[in-house]
């Protein structure tokens, strides 16, 4: 057996699992991926199976380990990364969740988001946890679960409930569940619940208590990178130290090196985040952006992000593939948005779950304007993919506008990413150099990263910036004035979707 070590990183995803073994260069060695269902109970309801996750996590493990032809005994750390507002709750005696977790794109809540904001408005907590209110986030989530599920709030009265986004939930299920699981999570998943002081990196009373949520509910706060436990139950991992945890768009924005301030980086997944390194400043945005925690390294200060979030990217493609039938599999649509040489004239505004940065409406709903008979699928396929870059660039304006710092380069990450004709339209909107790193697979990478800095497999962030290599370019190319008139007609576009949803519209 070789003596070379390896770091796996569970990567608990809005529509899949991966495992993925990193060697010490930071290259993949094995991916193991499965996907599970999505649960759309009612229209905006979103919700996944915690059981059926866990055993996926379980099944991606073994197939990595297997890929790389590895075992426990060569894995120097294990890291977790995971789709960040999604919440579990569920009984610490018996293991079993009392409800589905709801996912972060679950829009249930905002009745509850509504009344809490009363008449001081969704910005009522921003100075303490940095977030507006909305339905995007952990906590309303658990207070709806103990509004509405039988007997929730007396169980979590008693204490005999927990609450974790999904980095707690596996990591809880790793270490032992019932037979002595570590309740923990980490401050960039934390900074996600609006149950966090943004600056103390501790649990806030007041936050606890507007919710309702008791505070024998939350794990406990360590920070991103040190060992919280060894594995347990699951034979693959026992003994295995698991000694990272990154929100995945943290852990994207530490594997694509952005440790210094005012770097950012954009991630192209399910949804579109772009995080800006603020350094050991919170900033608080004026412009429709989150102020978040970006990583605490063990014993090291607090780093903080600005935070774009964009509710639909990837899944719109998906959307094109499963529910029109479009084509059958979703790099497709970059040959079928290539039949045209432009939209045609057609913007397609993704606000299935209201609009998220910078405009934080959740009253929007989907809109496909602009329409002719001109139109053909050619010219939908491409204004689904010009929907994505247009978002980004709305985004990019309020990071500007915010730090004061205009961007030089945006790296970029994620599935997205390997389709050039949204890559080259994407630097052309932005206006600077898009950059995409070698390995694209950053979010794991960052979690596997934080995982292998605790145990002293990597010494630190040099390390992870000697690791870090470009792979590929694109120099914006686009006249100026046709830039700005596609610009233009997209946020005449974004008008459309507005006050969708009011009092005679039900969900």
């Amino acid at each position: 057996m070789s003596d070379e070590k390896f770091v796996l990183a569970i990567d608990e995803g809005t529509t899949s699992t991966r495992a993925i073994v990193f060697n010490h260069s930071g290259q993949i060695v094995a991916v193991g991926q499965q996907e599970f269902e999505q649960i759309f109970p009612r229209a905006g309801w979103v919700e996944h199976d915690p059981i059926e996750i866990w055993e996926a996590v379980r099944d991606v493990v073994g197939l990595a380990l297997t890929k790389a032809n590895i075992n426990r005994h060569q894995l120097a750390a294990v890291g977790i990364t995971n789709q960040r507002e999604t919440a579990v709750v569920w009984d610490k005696n018996t293991g079993d969740p009392i409800y589905n977790a709801i996912v972060w794109q679950d829009t249930r809540t905002q009745k509850i988001c509504d009344e809490l904001a009363g008449d001081e408005g969704a910005d009522r907590f921003k100075h303490i946890c940095g977030l507006g209110l909305a339905s995007y986030f952990s906590g309303p989530k658990v207070k709806w679960i103990l509004d509405n599920v039988e007997g929730a709030r007396e169980k979590a009265e008693a204490g005999d409930l927990y609450f974790g986004n999904m980095d707690t939930w596996v990591l809880w299920n790793l270490t032992g569940g019932t037979e002595g699981g570590v309740h923990v999570t980490d401050p960039t998943n934390a900074s996600r619940t609006m149950l966090m002081n943004v600056k103390t990196l501790e649990w806030d009373d007041s936050m606890c208590e507007v919710m309702g949520i008791p505070k024998s509910m939350l794990p406990e706060i360590k920070s991103s990178s040190e060992v919280y436990g060894y594995g347990r139950k699951n034979g693959l991992l026992i003994d295995t130290p698991i000694s990272g945890i990154l929100g995945d768009q943290q852990a994207a924005t530490f594997g694509q090196a952005c440790f210094e301030k005012g770097m950012a980086k954009n991630t192209y997944g399910t949804g579109c985040f772009m995080l800006m390194n603020t350094g050991e400043e919170a900033i608080f945005s004026e412009n429709g952006l989150l102020t978040t925690v970006c990583y605490k390294i063990g014993d090291q200060p607090t780093v903080y992000a600005l935070e774009g979030s964009i509710a639909v990217a990837g899944s719109l493609v998906q959307w094109l593939r499963d529910n029109l039938k479009m084509f059958e599999t979703a790099p497709e649509i970059e040959a079928l948005a290539n039949t045209v040489e432009d939209n045609g004239g057609a913007y397609f505004v993704p606000a299935f779950s209201g609009l998220f940065a910078p405009y934080w409406r959740p009253d929007a709903r989907g809109a496909l304007v602009g329409l002719t008979r001109y139109v053909n699928r050619g010219h939908i396929a491409r204004a689904v993919l010009e929907s994505t870059a247009y978002q980004t660039r709305e985004v990019l304006e309020a990071m500007n506008a915010d730090s004061g710092v205009p961007l030089t380069e945006l790296r970029v990450d994620g599935g997205m990413t390997a389709n050039e004709a949204l890559m080259q339209f994407q630097a052309d909107q932005v206006n600077v150099p898009v950059v995409r790193p070698v390995v694209a697979e950053t979010t794991a990478l960052g979690a596997a990263y934080a995982a292998g800095i605790a145990v002293g497999f990597w010494e630190g962030e040099k390390d992870v910036t000697a690791n870090w290599a470009e792979d590929k370019r694109w120099e914006p190319k686009m006249d100026q004035d046709e830039r700005e008139r596609l610009f233009r007609n997209w946020k005449k576009a974004v008008t459309k979707t507005f006050d969708w949803m009011d009092d005679d519209v039900k969900e």
